[in-house]
């Protein structure tokens, strides 16, 4: 009789399987005696095949045994970009901040400090949240600029401040529009200033200043008479500087008639005290 036992033969080549992967793997991994050549080899086919967490710990090990060697240099490198490509962008910011230091004469600095701005581009959250990284990647940013001018990294970094400092402006006007719903006029009014006095280039500024002047009618309306008239002033005084920064503004309607209801209020508010 053949004797067979199909549970025990696929346990067999289960385990036969697993010692070859695992053979294979650790004629990958760096071991002790390997010379920093071939440590670097390692480190950069894991790099090569995208497994970056690896790659770091690899590239980390090379370092250590390596350092003040050409290996190192390019060790370096790849190290903050498998940082980069694992999505640790603050870790990978540290490290390329590391290379520009550590090699200054090397033809890959201006591509490590624009990356290290980079990484605090990718770390700048939305809006809402606190901007901290924001302020952080425009101000690397315009260091790099003004270091590296005329460059593609320039060019791209000018569109990316433009883009972030779009985002800061909007998280000041929806502020404004907060206090706008919770009625609190003046606060609303300061923020819709802030927006133009720190972002006016931004696509929010035209808004921000109807709406400060909407704000400041308000504020005035909701004051005691002795206060109107120099507040629906604020309203005529942001209105002017609207006529003169977009004449053709999309609001250019709607603070006309703000401006009006001003005027009157003006006048209204004059007979009243002087009653």
């Amino acid at each position: 009789m053949k004797y067979q036992n199909s549970g025990t033969t696929k346990y067999f080549f289960a385990i036969l399987i697993g010692l070859f992967v695992l053979g294979c793997t650790n004629t990958r991994q760096i071991r002790q005696g390997d010379s920093l050549e071939v440590a670097f080899e390692k480190a950069k086919a894991f790099y090569d095949r995208g497994r970056y967490t690896d790659a770091t710990r690899a590239f980390e090990t090379v370092l250590s045994i390596g350092r003040g060697t050409e290996i190192a240099q390019e060790s370096q490198y790849l190290l903050a970009m498998s940082y980069f490509n694992n999505r640790d962008y603050l870790v990978a910011a540290s490290e390329f901040q590391r290379y520009a230091t550590n090699f200054p004469r090397s033809e890959r600095r201006i591509d490590a400090e624009f990356q290290e701005a980079i990484s605090y581009y990718k770390l700048s959250p939305r809006y809402k949240l606190d901007q901290t990284d924001t302020f952080r990647a425009i101000e690397l940013m315009q260091l790099f600029i003004g270091r590296y001018p005329g460059t593609t990294q320039a060019e791209e970094a000018a569109g990316l401040i433009d883009e972030m400092r779009d985002k800061l402006a909007r998280k000041e006007y929806e502020s404004g529009q907060m206090y706008l719903r919770i009625r609190q006029y003046e606060a609303a009014a300061i923020y819709f200033g802030m927006v133009l006095d720190m972002y006016p280039e931004t696509t929010w500024a035209e808004a921000s200043l109807a709406l400060q002047i909407e704000a400041y009618v308000l504020f005035a309306d909701n004051s005691v008479p002795e206060r109107q008239a120099e507040r629906y002033q604020m309203a005529i005084d942001s209105y002017q500087t609207y006529i003169q920064l977009f004449p053709r503004g999309d609001n250019r309607g709607k603070v006309e008639d703000l401006a009006d209801t001003a005027r009157n209020g003006i006048e209204a508010a004059r007979q009243t005290v002087s009653n």
